[in-house]
């Protein structure tokens, strides 16, 4: 039977979700996608609606039929996305409001690892400037963590690794209220040292399918170093974490997870995010989100194998168990390019070019990419492209994901150019 699928979202990560529709799923009628961007258009039709606008959202799903909604970005899951489709009688992809506060508020979050003895930092909160400045200012060990509670489109945290550059951190969040109403209340939290990576899961509330690991670029700079982003690039797998590791974190973190949080009343449905720091006493939480990572989603997708709709929509019928996947043995590299300026301001509509030179050895994720009305694709965001390429292992996946790179142009393009480098490195593969 034909299905006809609706995703929520514009960037890179959707156009992954996009991608896999269209090439790991089978009786695909037809994608639509809310609102997309420039580069979907060609395996599926971009919506003009507004993603928090679930009346709108409903109201179009139930003309055109829609047998799956899939939720992209964490706003609109956050917002009750899921809740109100499924007051509708509608099939959707994603957890509850209540569920989504795990990524939502940082505070509640942090009371849900305590109260589960689930491994992660040592933390205090606050709702007082006041009472964080003088807290911040008793320290005598730096660097320190600093997060705004709510959503930030994962900007809101700063690694403090002075008393000034501590200071500077609650002003922004706390009196500037750069981050709006995330700013209202903080998490202080203790350095963890280590390295970081990701394990996304999808689950039914009842069975977890862990997929393969990755590791995010947050920073903007070669080195991780100046502010967070939303993602330079990212790799799968993490070496990091092998065999033994993956199920300890499958066992003393995302299934206390989904278990306390089933003892709370909510059955989690959707993806399970959990950022971690690997240090020398294992694995601990550094946050979690509700949604596949962006740009971790442009490296472990295209390694999935299997149908892909079949597995979300298993998801939401609460029979993950039936599900049966395997994944690509080869590794994946996503390089993410940039407007110049970004994080900060950052300037819009450079023409794109380059694209039609590539060969079918990498993925164009398209993020901020939109038409001019000449019908030149340009850029429309901060990050522009994700640029993956899969390899026999992580060397020349990322040789290939650079080679692609160096063949497109804009006015500032900007990338990182030591995307996967620690993973090499633990391999012994790169020594810079």
């Amino acid at each position: 039977m034909a299905r006809k699928v609706m995703v929520i979202g514009s960037g890179g990560r959707e156009h992954a979700i996009v991608w896999a529709l269209k090439n790991k799923s089978i009786d695909i009628d037809q994608i639509y996608v809310v609102p997309g961007n420039a580069g979907m258009a060609n395996d599926a039709i971009c919506v003009a609606l507004d993603p928090l606008n679930f009346r709108e959202l409903i109201s179009f799903a139930k003309e055109k039929q829609i047998d799956l909604t899939i939720v992209g970005p964490e706003r609109p899951l956050a917002e009750g996305i899921v809740d109100a489709f499924e007051e509708a009688g509608l099939a959707i992809f994603g957890p509850s409001k209540s569920a989504a506060r795990l990524e939502a508020s940082k505070v509640w979050s942090k009371e849900i690892m305590k109260k589960y003895n689930i491994p992660t930092a040592e933390s205090s909160v606050f709702f007082d400037y006041n009472e964080a400045l003088a807290f911040v200012r008793s320290l005598k060990d730096f660097p320190v963590v600093i997060k705004a509670d709510g959503l930030a489109a994962g900007k809101g945290v700063f690694i403090a690794g002075s008393l000034e550059e501590a200071e500077d951190a609650l002003d922004k969040i706390m009196r500037e209220k750069v981050f709006g109403a995330s700013g209202e209340r903080i998490v202080i939290e203790e350095y963890l040292e280590g390295e970081e990576a990701s394990v996304i899961a999808v689950t039914d509330g009842q069975y977890i399918l862990p997929f393969p690991s990755s590791q995010d670029h947050k920073a903007i700079y070669d080195g991780d170093k100046g502010p967070n982003t939303g993602g330079m690039g990212a790799y799968s797998s993490a070496p990091v974490i092998d065999y033994d590791l993956s199920k300890e974190i499958e066992t003393n973190i995302l299934r206390p997870l989904v278990e306390g949080l089933k003892n709370e009343g909510i059955v989690y449905k959707g993806v399970v995010y959990a950022g971690l720091m690997i240090t020398k006493d294992g694995p601990k939480v550094l946050e979690f989100n509700v949604r596949f990572g962006d740009p971790e989603a442009q490296v472990i997708i295209p390694r999935f194998k299997g149908d892909f709709y079949d597995l979300l929509y298993a998801s939401v019928e609460g029979k993950l168990n039936s599900q049966s996947v395997n994944w690509d043995s080869q590794q994946c590299v996503c390089v993410v390019l940039a407007s110049k300026g970004y994080p900060g301001a950052y300037e819009k509509g450079k023409p794109i070019t380059g694209l039609d030179s590539l060969d079918d050895e990498v993925l164009i994720f398209h993020a901020g990419t939109a038409l001019d009305n000449q019908g030149r694709l340009v850029t429309n965001g901060g990050r522009v492209l994700g640029i993956s390429a899969l390899g026999r292992d992580l060397l020349e996946a990322k040789t290939k994901a650079y080679r692609a790179v160096e063949k497109i142009d804009f006015d500032g393009k900007y990338f990182r150019t030591d995307i996967a480098d620690k993973g090499l490195r633990r391999l012994g593969l790169f020594s810079g």
